[in-house]
């Protein structure tokens, strides 16, 4: 048996040599700074990568899900007569996405039988995963919402957790397949990739649908049911993706201790006993809290900041109850206690180890970098409405040109990070996306126009897009190969934590300021950001090494 070091040690052991070798984020490490080896035409050559390539095709296999939970599902729901308090429900079902960090650590630690051999642990997972989406839209399409609506819900929520699941091996295999050079460049076809699945989920499932439809107007099940099954298809894009590509060479890995079956079934049960502590204290506290929150409303609290506070109190709650379950559980020696640190403690140790002090200001960075952006966001379809836009005017416009232009932005993010370096591109990105929110309240003053308002669609989606390469580049960069999955999904889920609490109160802010002062406002959030940034890459970049 090989001596069993403690993880977090070997991740900053890990550190500690990567970043003497790369000068502590110099040039070449994790592409902060300008990269002047690298002309134009080098960048743009970096597309042709054959990894570059994986991750367009992964990257469809991502986004292809999510819409089939939201819009397509949802349309498909009225269609049946289902009412539509109870289809707003389903979104319920993506709650996965926002806390896959929860199971990432089992993704990151535990080997599946027979195909980690054969495949290894990052393809053995995704493939897992991957065929675990086909199931549920399978089982969704043999289901009739009419009569089977539970069973709907149910085959919706384990797409949900599948497609989360693959999200974080994607994320891991991502950082782990090539150098730091290359990730921008792998964010920007991830991106492109994320988008057109978004479409073929999107507006291709709804062309489906009503291809199949027999008769206009009548809701026909088969036709939905054949929708579904042809995006369980489209699935086939990254499974023979997932079956080509070779399996990302991890030193870390390698030099983890190998732990006995026994001790992976035990650390499983850990997380199911703790995870059903988390379902059942969340459902027992749902009619207690709605009590406590007409008593807010009573004392004249606002219902949606009194219907926040008890959301919060509820979830909240239910994690500690779920933590508290693990703790109790973990000194019954249900599982072995250094697995369980190694698993949920070691990520974050070996993060603060590695940043030290700097750690809080590069959380903070993480955590509202894409406030203004999402803020304005959330409330952009109910603006176009307002102003007099025409729904094919915002359908052309907005989502199809917008898109196209989401995944212009993202190539040009690549190269530029690439060529200049990665925080360059997020200071300049974040500062185009305060710009274009001006943008809009410029368009708030102007008539209705398609050529005003595909100026303004033009410059938002094309800032957003190269902010959004650059910054998923960033966070991968941060990440340490001894807890890819853990780490990235704890980045992946702070990063829209602030922004999506503060939109749920844009419409409020409209109603109080109007839609010009409004934007201004959203553009003046990002003014810390710019702030951030430069503060923190010059922090990163006198950051030393821990010995």
């Amino acid at each position: 048996m090989h001596s069993h070091a403690g993880a977090w040690e070997r991740g900053i052991y890990h550190y500690e040599t990567y970043a003497i070798n790369q000068k502590a984020f110099g040039e070449k490490g994790m592409g902060l700074s300008a990269n002047t080896s690298k002309s134009w035409g080098d960048a743009c050559r970096s597309f042709l990568n054959p990894k570059v390539i994986a991750l367009l095709f992964l990257g469809f296999s991502a986004g292809l899900p999510i819409l089939l939970i939201f819009s397509s599902l949802s349309l498909w729901l009225r269609e049946a007569g289902v009412e539509r308090s109870a289809v707003t429900f389903f979104s319920w079902a993506a709650l996965g996405y926002s806390f896959k960090f929860v199971w990432a650590p089992l993704v990151d630690r535990i080997p599946l039988p027979v195909l980690n051999h054969w495949l290894g642990r990052r393809r053995s997972w995704l493939l897992v995963s991957q065929l675990a989406i086909v199931g549920a839209l399978l089982f969704m399409a043999a289901n009739n919402p009419v009569d089977g609506l539970f069973w709907v819900a149910a085959g919706a929520v384990m797409l949900g957790f599948s497609s989360a699941t693959q999200d974080i091996v994607i994320d891991a295999y991502r950082i782990e397949a090539a150098d730091d050079e290359l990730q921008a460049m792998m964010s920007s076809a991830y991106i492109a990739g994320y988008r057109i699945g978004m479409i073929v989920a999107g507006a291709g499932a709804l062309a489906l649908a009503s291809w199949f439809t027999v008769t206009d107007g009548i809701y026909d099940y088969q036709a939905w049911a054949w929708a579904y099954r042809c995006m369980a298809g489209f699935m086939l894009i990254g499974l023979i993706t997932t079956l080509v590509i070779d399996e990302p060479v991890n030193n870390e890995r390698a030099a983890e201790s190998h732990r006995s079956v026994v001790d992976y079934l035990r650390f499983l049960l850990l997380f199911i006993i703790s995870a059903a502590a988390f379902v059942t204290a969340f459902t027992q506290l749902a009619s207690p809290l709605i009590s406590l929150r007409e008593v807010f409303i009573e004392q004249d609290i606002a219902s949606s900041l009194a219907g926040f506070t008890t959301g919060s109190l509820r979830l909240l709650s239910s994690v500690f109850m779920a933590g508290l379950m693990a703790w109790f559980l973990t000194r019954m020696q249900l599982a072995p206690r250094a697995m369980v640190r190694e698993t949920y403690i070691a990520p974050f140790a070996d993060f603060f180890e590695r940043y030290g002090k700097v750690a809080f200001y590069i959380l903070l960075l993480v955590g509202t970098y894409r406030i203004a952006d999402v803020v304005m966001g959330t409330i952009a379809n109910v603006f176009y409405d307002d102003m007099g836009y025409t729904k094919a005017q915002i359908a052309t416009i907005t989502k199809t040109f917008g898109l196209v232009m989401t995944i212009a932005g993202g190539f040009l993010g690549g190269v530029m990070a690439v060529r200049y370096g990665v925080l360059r591109i997020l200071w300049v990105s974040a500062l185009l996306a305060a710009l274009s929110n001006l943008l809009f309240a410029v368009l708030a003053n102007l008539e209705p126009s398609s050529l005003s308002l595909s100026l303004v669609i033009a410059a938002d989606n094309l800032s957003g897009g190269m902010s959004g390469a650059a910054f998923i580049a960033f966070l991968s960069g941060l990440t340490s190969r001894a807890f890819t999955a853990m780490q990235y999904a704890i980045f992946s889920s702070l990063m829209t934590l602030m922004p999506k609490l503060l939109a749920g109160y844009s419409g409020t802010f409209v109603d109080a300021v109007d839609y010009p002062m409004f934007f201004i406002g959203s553009a003046m959030l990002g003014l810390p950001v710019l702030w951030l940034v430069s503060y923190v890459g010059r922090l990163m970049e006198s950051v030393e090494p821990k010995n």
